[in-house]
């Protein structure tokens, strides 16, 4: 039987490439995105070869919409069974200059959307006594980074939400629960990060100006002498997020490069996939 997945944030990056990949790999896709005026290049890719792809609009900070590209599956196809909470922005600012409204929109973003996402396809997945949860992460949801501490904050946020639910869901009622954790990926997040926090050009000024170009200048070096890719395609964090769909015992957590694995270490070296604290906190709660 084809197994039907929602993916939130498919209008470009790993969203747009997830699309592509479940369709080819025979799950009924259901790709959703905020401004449908941004799915072109998708319904070509469609077309062009015949992908069992439906295109939804889903604003993630409108729970409204959720409910609503939710429910529209529901009366298709009777059920959901893999989520891909995907959709996120990048942030790069610090808290000092960041306005309210900036604070607010990254964690309506980043966090707030995973929440209420999983939440309108939960009751059906408990029904139907299985189903997955995918979100995709970032390495920042486990280590904090300069400049990032609002987007790591809400990353945080998304991976202490999945491990708490993890813990109870999997076992009651089959559902699934990973977090795709990437390093940097060459996409147009990154572009769309820079247009949403720079100020005048510039993500910070003043006196935290000098920090930033410090930071910024050891990260230019780590890049290019570094042994392994720092930034990936949003075709490879894809496929491992593919990987993860039709794994029977797939981890809690996953990097998806090597060098993701290594800028982790010092918070997975002791339990690299998640299943250990998921059993201690059971054992410890339930």
């Amino acid at each position: 039987m084809t197994k039907n997945v929602l993916i939130t944030g498919t209008s470009t990056g790993v969203g747009f490439e997830s699309a592509i990949l479940f369709a080819k790999n025979n799950y009924k896709v259901y790709a959703t995105m905020r401004n449908l005026k941004k799915s072109e290049k998708l319904k070509q890719k469609i077309q062009e070869e015949n992908l069992n792809i439906e295109i939804l609009p889903l604003d993630v900070t409108k729970i409204d919409s959720i409910e609503l590209a939710v429910r529209t599956i529901i009366e298709k196809d009777g059920k959901i069974d893999v989520l891909v909470n995907n959709a996120g922005a990048g942030f790069a600012k610090t808290t000092e200059q960041a306005s309210e409204e900036e604070i607010r929109w990254v964690t309506d973003v980043n966090y707030h959307g995973v929440v209420f996402c999983t939440q309108a396809v939960l009751p059906y997945m408990r029904k139907q006594k299985s189903g997955q949860i995918i979100s995709i992460t970032s390495v920042g949801g486990l280590v904090g980074q300069p400049f990032n501490e609002l987007y790591c904050g809400a990353k945080f946020a998304v991976e202490g939400f999945m491990e708490g639910l993890a813990t109870y869901v999997s076992d009651a009622f089959n559902i699934k629960i990973t977090c795709v954790e990437p390093g940097g990926i060459a996409t147009e997040f990154m572009t769309s990060a820079i247009e949403k926090t720079a100020t005048e050009g510039q993500f910070a000024t003043g006196e935290y100006l000098p920090i930033f170009e410090r930071y910024m200048s050891g990260n230019q070096k780590r890049a290019n002498e570094g042994k392994e890719q720092v930034y990936q395609t949003g075709m490879e964090v894809a496929e491992v997020a593919l990987a993860i769909a039709k794994n029977e015992n797939p981890p809690l957590r996953i990097r998806t490069s090597q060098w993701a694995e290594n800028f982790c270490k010092l918070k997975t070296k002791a339990d690299p996939d998640g299943h250990k604290i998921v059993k201690q906190l059971q054992d410890s709660f339930l």
